[in-house]
């Protein structure tokens, strides 16, 4: 497990506002999963009287299918899937082809210069977004980064609290020009700690969060600033089991090699954005995607608990189809 060396800058005291009987539904609701899933995948053994002991040795994979018209699929069924790990197959133990687990969604907003030609309406967009694809259950939060990392609302289901926090968004140049972030590495000469950001919001934000996880970042996707590498972010990311998707937004291109594999290795999706239309365009999709997932479990046939890595292959009986899902997963040590 990757060291924690990195904290946020609060540019205000976030709290976490959801409303008690909905905050106490949404556990509920996760754990009345996870205890089906266990069940189903034998998972569940002997504990004292009024206790439940899961042993969570499954692997879950949340996955957009599409065909080879870029259209997503709904209606398949699990004899359509076949899971693969480090090459072998594997049996499918539980399925779903629409998740009752809530999303808890990261929205990531690159703040530095490069991104200020876009910034307005990224952030009119973002709000948009948030407001189509929350339902009840789920929470967002919303964070920025250029020289610092900054957390600018916490979990919430809370609209207006979401639309404040992203009206807020500005760079440090904006701000004053001064970082006054725990990153220091870049001062001198400015930076963008993207990879620092995409670090925190999955190993201190979303880890401890159950059910469906995923980051909506909006950047050019270039570093210059980060203590950490990209495969640290990617780690982190896959660790905690967060789906990644980039909306990349840049005059000139920005770094797509970057983007793709961040999103590729964690089963999310890279959207380039030009202009105005294509950002409104690519929010749809990824609210779609959100929506349209499929839930694949399986007990690993590996048993060893090395803590290595794993790769995961998913294919579609029909070739003419497409699964979009994560690459591998990190198996536990204990």
């Amino acid at each position: 497990m990757l060291p924690r060396i990195l904290k946020f800058r609060r540019r205000i005291q976030p709290d976490r506002n959801v409303a008690g009987g909905d905050y106490t539904m949404r556990i509920r609701a996760a754990l009345s999963v996870l205890c089906v899933t266990a069940l189903a995948a034998g998972l569940v053994y002997a504990a004292p009287p009024g206790q439940i002991r899961v042993q969570v040795n499954l692997v879950n994979i949340f996955a957009t299918v599409r065909d080879k018209h870029k259209a997503i699929v709904t209606g398949l069924k699990i004899d359509d899937f076949q899971v693969f790990e480090d090459g072998q197959a594997q049996e499918i133990t539980n399925f779903a082809a629409e998740s009752d687990l809530p999303i808890t969604l990261g929205l990531l907003i690159d703040t530095s210069g490069s991104e200020e030609f876009m910034l307005g309406i990224e952030k009119e967009m973002g709000s948009r977004f948030l407001r189509r694809v929350m339902r009840k259950g789920d929470l967002a939060m919303v964070m920025t980064f250029d020289l610092d990392v900054d957390l600018l609302a916490d979990f919430t289901d809370d609209h207006s609290r979401l639309d404040r926090a992203i009206n807020r968004a500005q760079g440090n140049a904006a701000a004053g020009g001064v970082g006054q972030g725990p990153v220091p590495t870049s001062r001198n000469n400015g930076g963008t700690d993207f990879y620092d950001a995409v670090y925190l919001a999955a190993h201190d934000k979303l880890a401890d969060e159950a059910g469906r996880k995923a980051m909506v970042i909006l950047t050019d996707a270039e570093d210059t600033g980060s203590k950490l590498k990209l495969q640290d972010a990617i780690e982190a990311a896959q660790r905690t089991d967060t789906v990644v998707h980039i909306l990349l937004i840049a005059a000139d291109g920005g770094d797509q090699g970057v983007a793709k594999k961040l999103t590729d290795e964690t089963g999310g999706r890279m959207i380039v954005v030009r202009n105005e239309k294509n950002l409104e365009q690519a929010f749809d999709q990824i609210s779609e995607e959100l929506r349209s997932q499929y839930t694949i479990g399986y007990v690993p046939s590996n048993k060893a608990r090395d803590g290595s890595y794993r790769k995961i292959r998913v294919d579609m009986k029909n070739k003419d189809y497409s699964a979009l899902a994560r690459r591998g997963y990190y198996a536990p040590t204990k």
